[in-house]
């Protein structure tokens, strides 16, 4: 762990950040600098398009599982070296709220990933995390990032219990601390009593024209305890379908679905359909 340090910042940066920490090796802020400059006028005016572009910048990424899972507490880990589905999507928007915010320095990237990836944009803690991809979605909704627009695309609300995390705890070292494990089950309660808007898969091929560019999609699933077990980046492509941009557990790395989606999911045994945000 040698190469790994950790940056603490205290007042003087914004408020929802001072006294965290932040997790990165040199290598890391080098590429994160090293994205800045290659993104650098990626920004034409169309943030679903300048999400897609710097989605595809991303190409060829490896897929790593678990790079947030670091060390004894919980802390801001910045790693672009290897992505799994959802700090793709957490990177790509991160980047993207940067050229249109023209910001494009570190300081700056890393506030919007905390703001992103943590409930109400504030690291505290390990349950703070946005685990569930639902309230993902919801909770950067709640920030004015983003809208779920899955209902207004022919979705229907659906409740289901989800609770895989406390169901499974052995799957997450983090749960060994009972702290940790009563705030996810209170995470996991709250949610329980709320529905869900998810496009049945049947019906993503009619209203797929509904769906645009750098739209982001969560995968829903029939898998118990579970909302979504996978997200990428809706790009329509030259043969006018939408097809997902992610980082693939099939490939192991960031790629665009050969399939268009509404075909691509098909092929997920488990896979209910799909829930649709459209970052603002």
């Amino acid at each position: 762990m040698k190469h790994v340090f950790l940056f603490l910042f205290f007042f003087g940066w914004l408020t929802s950040i001072s006294s965290q920490q932040i997790t990165c090796s040199p290598k890391d802020r080098a590429a994160v600098e090293s994205k800045l400059v290659e993104i650098d006028g990626m920004f034409q005016g169309d943030f679903g398009e300048t999400m897609v572009s710097v989605g595809k910048s991303f190409m060829k990424t490896p897929y790593v599982a678990k790079t947030l899972e670091i060390g004894d507490t919980e802390t801001l880990v910045v790693n672009l070296q290897g992505l799994d589905c959802t700090t793709f999507v957490e990177n790509v928007l991160a980047f993207s709220l940067l050229l249109r915010q023209q910001e494009m320095s570190f300081d700056d990237y890393l506030k919007n990933l905390e703001t992103i990836r943590y409930k109400d944009g504030t690291l505290d803690g390990y349950a703070s995390r946005l685990h569930y991809f639902s309230e993902w979605i919801a909770n950067n909704a709640e920030k004015g990032l983003l809208k779920d627009i899955t209902g207004e695309i022919g979705g229907e609300e659906i409740t289901k219990d989800i609770n895989f995390m406390s169901t499974h705890r052995d799957l997450y070292p983090f749960l060994a601390d009972d702290v940790n494990y009563s705030k996810i089950k209170a995470s996991e309660n709250y949610l329980n009593n709320q529905a869900i808007c998810v496009l049945a898969q049947d019906d993503i091929s009619k209203n797929e024209h509904l769906i645009q560019s750098g739209d982001i999609i969560a995968l829903a699933t029939s898998i118990n305890g579970l909302d979504v077990t996978h997200t990428g980046i809706a790009t329509r492509e030259k043969d006018g379908r939408i097809h997902l941009l992610h980082a693939s557990t099939g490939s192991m790395e960031v790629e665009v679905s050969k399939l268009p989606l509404a075909d691509y999911l098909k092929n997920i045994k488990s896979n209910t359909g799909i829930m649709v945000a459209r970052p603002l």
